[in-house]
Parts: structure tokens; C-alpha cells; sequence
């Protein structure tokens, strides 16, 4: 039971210390956001010779880049612009928009990676087969399979559109080519404070119950020994008493009773049973004359 004791104490102990190091990481990542509480971030300038920018698959691009913004109550923001002013930014099926910009060149974003400064975005040139003549793309405003689309800023919820395939364009407002766009995201995630908050509470809660386990008092074993009557006498000789009867009793109540000793001469050892007082003289006649003591003779000198 004991070792049971110490294994749960320790176990609490480490998740509690986990719950508080989590709760420290996530305070550090708070202290980067601004006054908000919005996490900002400006990527490398993106180009294109093509008409578009596409992000194939915009929930699983997020899913593998930022996992954290997927979290619930989180929302992203994304700012585009080209020298000319705000680019057109929209989100559509997958299908549709890649059946859209068949025959026209643009580039597709493979990874967008998490870096101190402006992030890195890899881009893959996306040209038209051979054989396919290349097309221009109508204007994008014309199209009608936008699930949401708007002029330099878009603004989603990764929970809205979970489960669904739709691809991000970003081009400019007349479809040309030539696509030079500057790119700032923000990320709003408002579980990161309760989340804060949960992880230093229940940390500090699992510690200080960790500590009262392996700090709690230990209790003394009582050992039972359950023999056969015939084994009791050899077990009363191995405890070394002569009978088991009463062994481990509570003492009465009431007050305690001190065994009678005799005083026994210790320079008499060879008559254990000879008080150490003489019997009293009835007169002074009969108390004996002490003996002078025997002079010491002095050493023999060596011859």
C-alpha cells in the first residue's frame, strides 16, 4: 500500500509540474501579442509572372503550418496588397478554382514556415501543360463561386470552414499578370488566456496534493500471525516469551503497580539471596570489634 502511496504522489507530482511548465510557455507566447491581444505577422514579399497566388488546400495548410490557430474561438485575418493598392483576396472550392485557372499560369503555396522576422512562403510556378494555350482569367468579381471573397482583407474562422476543401486566391482586382503582393496575417486566439489560467490553477492544485501524499505520516504495520494451536508454543518460544496469552493486550486502567525488589549485596555475588543489611544488634555488646588493617610489606628489591 505504501508503494501505491508513493507511485500516485509522483504521478500527480509530474503532471502538476507539466500543468505548471505549459502554463509558462503559454504566458510567454502572450507577451508577444499586442495590446488587443492579437498575434501579428508580416510574410516575405510574394511574386508571381502568373495571374494568382493559390493556397490548394487552405484548412490543411493551416492544419500542418499553425495547429494552434485551429483551436476553438480562434480567428485569422489576412491584409493583401500589390504596389497598385488592396488585391483581391477570396476563398473557393477547390475544384472550381482549379478548374478556373487551368490555362493560366500562377503559383501555388506549398509551405508557409513559422520564423523569427518575416515568414518564408515557398511557391511553386504553376504553368498551363503542353499543347494547352494559355487563357487569361476573367475578373474575379465576375465569378459567382466565391464562399467569401473581399478587396485586401479576408477574415475567417478555421472552425467555419473545417471539413471543407477551398483554396485561397489572392490576385490583383483585374486579373493581369504580374502579381506582387505584401502579405500580413493576425491570429486571434481566445482560448489562450483560459487556457493560461486552467493550466497554473491545476498545476498548482495537483503539486500541493502531490505534496500531501508522499508527506502524509506513515502509519506503523500491525502484523497478525495465524498459526495452529499446536505451533503456538514454538512461536511463544521464537518471540521469545514464555506464553501468547495477553501478548499485545492493552494495559488496565488504574494505576500502575511496581514490582517489589530486595536489595542484594553486589559484593556477594556467589549468594544472590543474601539481603544487603545484616540483621540490627540488640546491644552494643554484640557489635563486633573492627581489626586493625595488615601493614603493606614493602616490595622485594629484585636480585
Amino acid at each position: 500500500m505504501r508503494f501505491v502511496w508513493t507511485l500516485t504522489g509522483m504521478l500527480l507530482l509530474t503532471v502538476g509540474t507539466c500543468a505548471l511548465l505549459g502554463a509558462a510557455v503559454l504566458g510567454l507566447l502572450t507577451g508577444h501579442a499586442d495590446p488587443g491581444g492579437a498575434f501579428t505577422a508580416r510574410f516575405e514579399t510574394v511574386q508571381t509572372p502568373g495571374h494568382a497566388v493559390v493556397v490548394g488546400d487552405l484548412d490543411t495548410l493551416v492544419r500542418q503550418e499553425v495547429p494552434f490557430a485551429r483551436g476553438g474561438q480562434a480567428r485569422l485575418r489576412l491584409d493583401a496588397r500589390t504596389p497598385d493598392g488592396p488585391a483581391f483576396v477570396g476563398l473557393a472550392p477547390a475544384e472550381e478554382a482549379q478548374q478556373w485557372l487551368t490555362g493560366a499560369p500562377h503559383a501555388a503555396v506549398l509551405r508557409v514556415s513559422l520564423a523569427r522576422g518575416p515568414l518564408p512562403v515557398r511557391l511553386e510556378q504553376v504553368t498551363p501543360a503542353d499543347g494547352t494555350p494559355p487563357s487569361v482569367p476573367a475578373a474575379p468579381v465576375a465569378q459567382t463561386f466565391w464562399v467569401r471573397a473581399g478587396y485586401g482583407v479576408i477574415e475567417w474562422s478555421p472552425d467555419e470552414l473545417a471539413g471543407q476543401r477551398l483554396s485561397l486566391v489572392l490576385m490583383r482586382p483585374d486579373g493581369a499578370a504580374g502579381v506582387t503582393l505584401d502579405l500580413r496575417a493576425e491570429l486571434r486566439a481566445g482560448w489562450i488566456a483560459p487556457a493560461t489560467w486552467g493550466s497554473l490553477t491545476g498545476g498548482t492544485l495537483l503539486v500541493v496534493l502531490a505534496a500531501l501524499v508522499l508527506l502524509r505520516p506513515i502509519r506503523p504495520r500491525e502484523v497478525v500471525f495465524v498459526v495452529e494451536p499446536d505451533q503456538v508454543p514454538v512461536l511463544a518460544g521464537r518471540l521469545g516469551v514464555s506464553s501468547l496469552t495477553g501478548l499485545g493486550a492493552p494495559t488496565p486502567p488504574g494505576p500502575r503497580r511496581v514490582p517489589e525488589r530486595q536489595l542484594v549485596s553486589v559484593a556477594a555475588p556467589a549468594a544472590p539471596n543474601r539481603p544487603a543489611i545484616g540483621p540490627r544488634p540488640a546491644s552494643l555488646a554484640e557489635i563486633p570489634t573492627p581489626t586493625a588493617p595488615r601493614p603493606l610489606r614493602p616490595p622485594t628489591p629484585p636480585r
